[in-house]
């Protein structure tokens, strides 16, 4: 039977120190009686009671504050309260966790959620735009609101108020709140349904985004006009108008053009392969090089390469950097077409190839880097397309050109 410890009194405890112990280690912690298992622990000049007990098998330090806050008659209370739970097959650690869980807000959970969820989202700008559109909506209303307490009223109040004036905006928001809760109920923050979901919920009560404001897609130019402005573009010089020129021919977005470096093309096998950490499905892809393409390539001017460059872009601006993003817009206003994004010619191509060409649709969305839904023909599609897609680019070139395809 194990020796019980002695009991100490108020002024005994108030004068314990560390000591040296035979094998030569300093000795922090000490029993004081009166409760078993209850000792004062000596870190410097802070001290804090720590209750040693057993829990399910497995021993377990539980903190009971400091000293001398805590006196030494309370910890003795203390200590044998959290003795008795456990002898009724409670776990005081796991209890008081799971009390401080239930009181976490819901801008604590966003916070960790947007933390989790930093490394995987490609766009470093995106942590920030959730954050903005929870500071600038959610938190107000429910971010310090404990994210248990959160319900459908709550949802509403945030998002309801900007609905018809931000559709899109709320539309964001209201996604944003659903993954958070999401998140706290799989954490065990939370229980039961999400009232941030749509499906078969919100969408009883508010209008779909669609009805409130038509959604403006990208404008494009109907593609039997496409020869003519490829002509018009010709006669611009400027590396703007070439990255646009080649934009068009190999049916790419925006970033995927800007961001083209030297090493990505291969003017032998007459290719580009643009790696998957540009590409908006995140999986590497091969653009054929058409004559038209290629001739754009071979006429820029010489490069002067430096060893001691990080990247060496293929349409580099000015400065030598990449292009921002507004380049093209800027282009279209001053060929007086504002109303064009280069984006659109990728459906200019789309509506061409399925008019006026024989090409198989998955070779056409292949052409465009589209993920299909449909699990059998994306398997095709990751098949050897690129015979097909060289043939489908050259009679595309050769319509931007006005020859025939």
């Amino acid at each position: 039977m194990p020796r019980k410890a002695k009991e100490l009194g108020a002024l005994a405890v108030a004068n314990l120190k560390p000591v040296e112990s035979a094998s030569g280690r300093m000795r922090t912690r000490f029993m004081v009686g009166g409760a078993d298992g209850l000792h004062l622990r000596i870190a410097g000049a802070s001290k804090s009671w720590i209750l040693r007990v057993m829990v399910g098998g497995v021993r377990r330090d539980i903190g009971l504050g400091s000293y001398p806050g805590v006196t030494l008659a309370t910890a003795r209370k203390l200590a044998n309260a959290h003795r008795d739970r456990v002898a009724q097959g409670g776990d005081p650690i796991a209890e008081r966790r799971a009390k401080a869980d239930k009181g976490k807000t819901f801008r604590a959970c966003a916070e960790a959620y947007i933390a989790s969820r930093c490394s995987e989202w490609k766009n470093p700008k995106h942590a920030s735009q959730w954050s903005s559109t929870l500071e600038a909506y959610a938190y107000p209303v429910f971010g310090s609101v404990p994210v248990d307490a959160i319900d459908t009223a709550f949802v509403l109040k945030a998002v309801e108020p900007i609905w018809a004036a931000k559709t899109e905006t709320a539309s964001r928001l209201r996604g944003r709140i659903e993954k958070v809760l999401g998140w706290a109920t799989f954490r065990g923050y939370r229980s039961g349904e999400n009232p941030a979901r749509w499906k078969d919920h919100l969408d009883h009560h508010l209008p779909s985004p669609g009805d409130v404001r038509k959604i403006k897609h990208h404008a494009s130019l109907p593609y039997p006009e496409l020869p003519a402005f490829v002509a018009e573009l010709r006669q611009r010089t400027g590396m703007a108008a070439r990255a646009l020129e080649f934009a068009i021919l190999c049916v790419s977005r925006s970033g995927e053009v800007r961001q083209a470096v030297w090493s990505e093309i291969d003017m032998d096998r007459r290719t580009w392969t643009i790696p998957a950490e540009r590409m908006k499905a995140k999986r590497e892809h091969v653009v054929p090089l058409s004559d038209g393409a290629l001739s754009i390539l071979r006429g820029l001017p010489k490069r002067k390469v430096d060893p001691g460059a990080a990247v060496e872009f293929v349409f580099p601006a000015p400065h030598g950097s990449s292009f921002s993003d507004a380049v093209f817009q800027a282009l279209f206003k001053r060929m007086g077409r504002s109303d064009l994004t280069q984006h659109g010619f990728r459906s200019t191509f789309r509506e061409w190839a399925g008019e006026m060409s024989n090409y198989p649709r998955e070779v056409i969305e292949h052409a465009l880097a589209h993920q299909l839904a449909d699990k059998a023909e994306a398997a095709y599609q990751r098949g050897s397309l690129l015979p097909k897609r060289v043939l489908l680019m050259s009679a595309w070139s050769n319509y931007c050109e006005g020859r025939s395809a």
